[in-house]
């Protein structure tokens, strides 16, 4: 895998040299975005509060600014769903043919606003409930994964692909947990208290998009959490099915970008991970 420059312009590679102007213009607004998040990083950011454990930085309102403006003036019918903008009210839910971009300026925000280098742009294209493309940049390693619905994913423009591993007790899985996790503690505790009993190990690095685009390269195995945003998991999710990876609830149904629940998986392990998910609610 190339680990070069992270730029993600039309000689990228397979899926970044479809003339299609949606891909396009998503990986020239990641790119922008991850130089500006790079320069705000060098600087004390303002931190606010959203809740007790949930933070925004003026980083993350100013490149939702910047990615909105940039995509209504290239898409001015399509519906721009931003963490910032949406996360404090209810979610705008587009109808079956509405086109909506799922924009999370800095997913990760409390590694960012720790100076922890684990936090990522991400922009995720849907028609309705179908997820279309997805591009995810990673400014601290200048890794930009992308991807397009039949076209594969790559990453700085190598093709990607999921791991092999086909058993559980080898695997490594990411998680997360919820914004409400000291009210609930001991519910996520169960699943998490399964899967350590399952598995190699688990990694919780606080970004969901990385953690997707970790189990897209084969970097992790699997990954669960619950009550991401669909800005959290609309692109990843498709660099992960295109990766050749499996995407689902916890059950095994098709995955809803608006549900509580998210189970990604390299497909070998899936059914693996929906069983041991199964072991970890009460009673």
């Amino acid at each position: 895998m190339s680990h070069s420059d992270g730029r993600v312009g039309r000689g990228a590679g397979r899926v970044t040299t479809m003339s299609n102007r949606l891909l396009e213009v998503a990986c020239e607004i990641a790119e922008e975005a991850g130089e500006r998040i790079r320069e705000a990083s060098r600087s004390q950011a303002r931190i606010e509060h959203k809740g007790a454990v949930d933070l925004v930085t003026e980083t993350d309102l100013a490149i939702e600014a910047f990615a909105t403006q940039r995509l209504r003036g290239e898409f001015p019918d399509h519906l721009i769903v931003g963490e910032e903008a949406s996360g404090s009210g209810g979610i705008a839910r587009p109808g079956d043919d509405q086109l909506a971009w799922y924009l999370d300026p800095v997913d990760g925000t409390t590694n960012f606003a720790h100076s922890y280098p684990q936090y990522a742009f991400s922009l995720g294209l849907a028609r309705g409930r179908v997820r279309l493309l997805g591009v995810v940049h990673d400014p601290t390693r200048r890794e930009t994964f992308v991807a397009e619905t039949g076209g594969g994913a790559t990453c700085n423009g190598e093709p990607i692909a999921v791991s092999e591993v086909g058993d559980l007790s080898r695997a490594l899985i990411g998680t997360g947990f919820p914004y409400d996790r000291r009210e609930h503690l001991d519910f996520y505790f169960g699943f998490l208290r399964e899967f350590i009993m399952e598995t190699h190990g688990i990694r919780r690095a606080g970004s969901a998009a990385l953690d997707l685009c970790c189990v897209a390269s084969g970097r992790l195995d699997g990954f669960w959490e619950w009550k991401l945003k669909p800005w959290d998991t609309v692109a990843g999710t498709v660099i992960v099915s295109e990766a050749g990876g499996q995407v689902s609830d916890f059950r095994g149904a098709a995955f809803e970008p608006y549900g509580e629940q998210t189970l990604v998986s390299n497909g070998r392990l899936h059914q693996q991970m929906i069983e041991t998910l199964g072991r970890g609610f009460p009673d």
